[in-house]
């Protein structure tokens, strides 16, 4: 196990006992950058009570795994959260109540309130499926905590819609754009937040809004292709961790821009190097293109 240095990033991870969860228990556990402190899971989890460490078969860490996340919250330099909207959203509501609770007690005792977590708590959101209201929530969290918020934490996605966009913004509507995703049997959401992000990066590289010009489903007839339209294919199925394809169809020619996620590590690091990124910023709404300066 890696010493842990006094100035290491006070971590919790949210949804501990998932896929990610322990992924990121894992690496976290073995980089010294990062201390963890806890781990949240939903009321009812048979692992509740019991030591963070058992879910990725380490020592007794003595850490608990609850799902009261005040307390730990209150002790915090930053949390990691890959669960459902719902979990998140709360998450980020109570953090921002923290935050402001810490620094109006600060501002009382005239005691830093570094002393007792980070000044602006970080919350690093990779859960996709919001609403419309539910992004408006996060948002409005930002304005008192450190929010960095995307569909997916890997590099290689985001430079990915980088290429997407420029790609777009070169060919027009007269070369027709399609997104397809595979992923595993157990997600619930479709698209993926990535196809969507891939999706907006296409838009906005068109100059026009996805929800203007995205194209779900084509059951039935349909008729023709309409000129312009951004079309989304889901697969689901095995153990997929994640692959998505871009195809740009010209006359006699297609460009076909992808991304095959191998294993969910990529994703952790992503989110471990955002929560870190995070620690020098102050309060705001940020996404991967921030932290890594595209």
């Amino acid at each position: 196990m890696a010493r842990k240095t006094p100035q290491a990033l006070k971590l919790i991870i949210n949804g501990c006992a998932g896929r990610m969860g322990r992924t990121l228990l894992r690496l976290a556990q073995s980089d010294n950058e990062y201390q963890l402190i806890g781990g949240l899971e939903q009321t009812g989890a048979p692992c509740i009570g019991q030591d963070l460490g058992s879910l990725i078969g380490a020592p007794d860490l003595s850490l608990p795994i609850t799902d009261k996340p005040a307390d730990l919250l209150a002790q915090a330099h930053a949390i990691i959260d890959f669960t459902t909207p719902e979990s998140s959203v709360a998450l980020a509501n109570m953090a921002a109540q923290i935050t402001q609770t810490t620094q109006q007690d600060a501002a009382v005792t005239q005691v830093a309130p570094v002393a007792q977590g980070a000044q602006n708590i970080i919350h690093v959101i990779g859960t996709t499926g919001f609403t419309p209201n539910q992004e408006a929530e996060i948002k409005k969290a930002a304005d008192h905590i450190t929010i960095i918020k995307s569909s997916n934490m890997s590099l290689g996605v985001n430079l990915l819609a980088n290429l997407v966009q420029q790609a777009a913004t070169t060919l027009q509507a007269d070369w027709d754009i399609e997104i397809m995703e595979m992923h595993h049997k157990h997600k619930i959401d479709a698209p993926s937040g990535t196809a969507l992000l891939l999706g907006e990066a296409a838009a906005k590289g068109r100059g026009q809004g996805l929800a203007d010009s995205a194209i779900y489903t084509r059951a039935g007839k349909k008729g023709a292709r309409e000129k312009g339209k951004i079309g989304f294919a889901s697969l689901r199925g095995g153990s997929v961790a994640g692959e998505h394809q871009v195809i740009l169809a010209g006359e006699n020619e297609r460009l076909v821009l992808g991304h095959i996620a191998e294993n969910r590590d990529i994703f952790a690091r992503g989110a471990l190097v955002a929560a870190l990124w995070g620690r020098t910023q102050k309060c705001g709404l940020f996404s991967m293109h921030d932290v890594l300066g595209l």
